[in-house]
């Protein structure tokens, strides 16, 4: 089992919960909107090969929201000046659903800094069939097993019994979410016209049947990125590092690990 270190670092004024562990070059990875487990098995796969950093969003788990933010592409930046504060070079950058927005946002403010880009499930894109799930609509529970192709594996990412504590923790992100993600509703009307330029190798990978972003965006990802590739792993939803952690991990390594 890795080692995992936390901490709080201060970037632009604003705390953030960082964890770490493993070793190797750095990865970068972005967790959901739902925020992340607090054991999650990709990570762990992750660790062996890289040293990963796993911050928490500003707003999200256990990093508090800052007054002044405003929209995703403010949190890139925050990343951006995180990964410059520390010195990285060579980063991959991996990025979960929500965390594969922030990702892509970031590859298009400077692409000659990231060394490889993983999308996973990522949102930004709006689909021009169907739509992104619009959890307003439904409990946070709901929409979370809506993010799981089996209904078992819910339980594996999150123990049978969900704690009081798990379950302020996904009202709060979702309500940072609504926040920062609300106008337009998970995607940035900017972001397809500014992909055209990031060059960075990048790997997207899809559910089969990821019910909460249409497959669709994983292929406009693909389609308009220079180096992009898309992964597809059949019978797995919108949480397939949770749901197929092993199966993401491998993809991420064949790919990324030098």
């Amino acid at each position: 089992m890795t080692s995992w270190s936390h901490e709080t670092v201060t970037v632009a004024g604003t705390p953030l919960h960082l964890r770490t562990g493993g070793t190797g070059a750095p990865l970068l990875i972005l967790h959901h909107d739902i925020g992340s487990p607090d054991q999650p098995a990709l990570h762990e796969a992750l660790a062996a090969r890289f040293t990963v950093l796993a911050p928490a969003h500003p707003g999200y788990d256990a990093s508090p929201r800052p007054a002044w933010l405003k929209n995703v592409r403010d949190v890139a930046v925050l990343y951006q000046t995180l990964l410059a504060d520390r010195g990285l070079t060579g980063v991959t950058c991996v990025g979960l659903g929500f965390g594969g927005w922030i990702a892509a946002e970031m590859a298009t403010m400077a692409p000659a800094q990231l060394k490889r880009l993983v999308l996973v499930g990522a949102m930004g894109i709006k689909p021009e069939r169907g739509d992104i799930m619009d959890q307003a609509l439904m409990s946070y529970i709901e929409y979370i097993r809506a993010g799981f192709h089996d209904p078992a594996a819910v339980d594996r990412a999150y123990g049978t019994e969900l704690p009081t504590p798990l379950l302020e923790r996904w009202d709060v992100n979702r309500e940072t979410t609504f926040r920062i993600a609300w106008r337009p509703y998970m995607f940035n009307p900017s972001l397809p016209h500014l992909l055209g330029g990031v060059k960075t190798p990048t790997l997207v990978i899809w559910g089969g049947e990821d019910r909460v972003v249409p497959l669709e965006c994983g292929e406009r990802y693909a389609k308009t990125m220079p180096s992009a590739t898309l992964t597809v792993i059949e019978r797995a939803g919108h949480l397939v590092d949770m749901e197929r952690p092993a199966e993401v991990a491998r993809a991420i390594i064949d790919f990324a690990a030098d």
